[in-house]
């Protein structure tokens, strides 16, 4: 009947309930398949202890594996969603191995119908569906099965999952017959894996498309929504200009003709120890109750930034005493490209975040193991980002301590943000100057002059035109030139 809604059945994950658009459709049949290890128990166990929680649902889980249900309530224990004492009222668990074994698919479905009725149950789990299909008489006789057991999750409104391990071809009947699949995965690249989920079928409902990050965790799966799926379209309008903001450092502010244009993101590029850290610092030093921050870094621990504060921005350590100022700190090791950018986004909108500093772009670009999915995961973020009026600063390391040539990192990363501030240093005779300069300002004018600038007690000072730029950045790249020249090419190297 047109203008139907069919009820969802929440899985209790939110991530995985905002891929599938608010989760499985009551008196769906779905097969969720994975290799051994990749999560599939762990999930359906998930979904189960939800709906039994949640809304006082039933559940019944049945296996068709020998001698199972000791060692998977054995490693079900340590997990937090696992609770004793729903069992066996609401969550039952069930063995048809023997079942299925003397009587066939015949007996296994009479025996699914009937448990399902006595329990009352709104959600079944089959695991080892595999199994069933190796225990029949052949195809024919399994796609029977299967579409019986279709017929029986829509005279019930019971939401049937069949579990399997089998790496089954998507066109053959059974999955031509369900009403959804999700496949989980777990891909090594190098040295790093990742566990992965992706909705391959979904009757009745759109859902985001592709690979989906998960982790499995002592709360069960934690399931990470891929960014640029998630933001194909920002959350809500552009408001557009809103003026400008303070970057916390005079001397920059002039050069930008009052600051930093509000809503805006700008990449700070430079070498290593050249101050990009004390510039993003002094940024957030300006924050206040109306306008919190937030400094989200893989660098420096808190304690670390509050010394650092000590020395050269003394301010900012008032305002993350207060909570004014907010940082998260995650080690750049082993992370989630997607879910840094959820903690990231969640603590945006928890506080109103309206200034925020990203310390290590590379370090975030480093956590996407495809490299070439890192531009549109950016372009998402900061999409989002400004259309919630948060005006953002982020810092990336150039290859290159010393060079006159700045060769920006990520390749084409350089033309995603609306601002542009570059920081180098520039060899002058005996003494090492360091001097920053605006490549692009988006929305209006800017002074694009080279400024030499020092560190002091209250941070970055503008000093005033660097006039010795000029020469001293001619004899750099004449001598990048040379290096360049007697590096031999790779047919040369190893003669001798």
């Amino acid at each position: 009947m047109s203008g139907t809604i069919i009820r969802r059945v929440p899985t209790g994950i939110a991530g995985l309930d905002t891929i599938l658009g608010g989760g499985f459709l009551k008196g769906g049949l779905y097969i969720v398949q994975g290799q051994p290890g990749t999560g599939k128990t762990t999930l359906a166990n998930q979904i189960c202890f939800h709906h039994a929680a949640g809304g006082g649902g039933r559940a019944l889980y049945v296996t068709l594996l020998a001698e199972y249900h000791g060692r998977m309530m054995l490693h079900l224990g340590g997990m937090s969603f696992f609770d004793v004492s729903k069992i066996p009222d609401q969550v039952a668990y069930l063995n048809g191995f023997g079942t299925l074994r003397e009587g066939g698919y015949p007996a296994l479905r009479d025996l699914l119908r009937r448990e399902v009725t006595r329990h009352g149950a709104t959600i079944l789990i089959l695991d080892g569906f595999a199994t069933a299909q190796r225990q029949g008489a052949g195809e024919q006789d399994f796609n029977e099965f299967v579409h019986e057991l279709q017929a029986v999750a829509i005279a019930t409104g019971c939401t049937m999952f069949l579990l399997s391990s089998a790496e089954r071809v998507k066109e053959t009947p059974e999955y031509t017959i369900v009403d959804g699949i999700v496949e989980l995965s777990d891909q090594l690249i190098g040295w790093a894996s990742e566990s992965t989920l992706k909705v391959v079928k979904l009757r009745g409902t759109d859902y985001l498309r592709g690979r989906h990050a998960f982790r499995i965790t002592a709360g069960g799966l934690v399931v990470y929504p891929r960014i640029e799926a998630l933001l194909a379209g920002p959350s809500r309008p552009d408001p557009g200009a809103v003026g400008t903001v303070p970057s916390g450092v005079r001397g920059l502010d002039a050069m930008l003709g009052g600051g930093l244009p509000g809503a805006s993101t700008t990449m700070v590029v430079g070498p290593s120890g050249v101050g990009k850290t004390t510039l993003g610092m002094q940024f957030l030093s300006l924050c206040d109750e109306d306008e919190p921050g937030l400094l989200f870094g893989f660098y420096e621990t808190q304690a670390r930034l509050r010394a650092r504060a000590n020395e050269v921005c003394p301010p900012l350590n008032a305002l993350l005493d207060s909570g004014v100022v907010e940082v998260l700190w995650q080690p750049a090791t082993e992370g989630l490209l997607d879910a840094y950018g959820d903690r990231l986004l969640n603590a945006v909108h928890r506080r109103g975040v309206r200034r925020l500093f990203i310390d290590g772009l590379s370090a975030l670009q480093s956590a996407a193991i495809e490299a070439n999915r890192f531009s549109q995961y950016l372009t998402a973020l900061m999409n989002e980002l400004r259309v919630r009026g948060v005006t953002t600063v982020y810092t990336a390391v150039a290859p290159a301590l010393l060079e006159a040539s700045i060769h920006a990192p990520g390749g084409d990363l350089t033309i995603l943000p609306d601002n542009l501030v570059v920081m180098r240093y520039v060899q002058q005779r005996s003494r090492l100057h360091r001097v920053m300069s605006l490549v692009k300002v988006r929305s209006h004018d800017f002074d694009p002059m080279l400024y030499e600038y020092v560190t002091t007690g209250e941070g970055l000072r503008i000093e005033g035109p660097f006039d010795g730029a000029a020469a001293a950045m001619a004899r750099q790249l004449r001598a990048e030139h040379s290096a360049a020249v007697r590096e031999p090419g790779p047919s040369e190297r190893g003669r001798g």
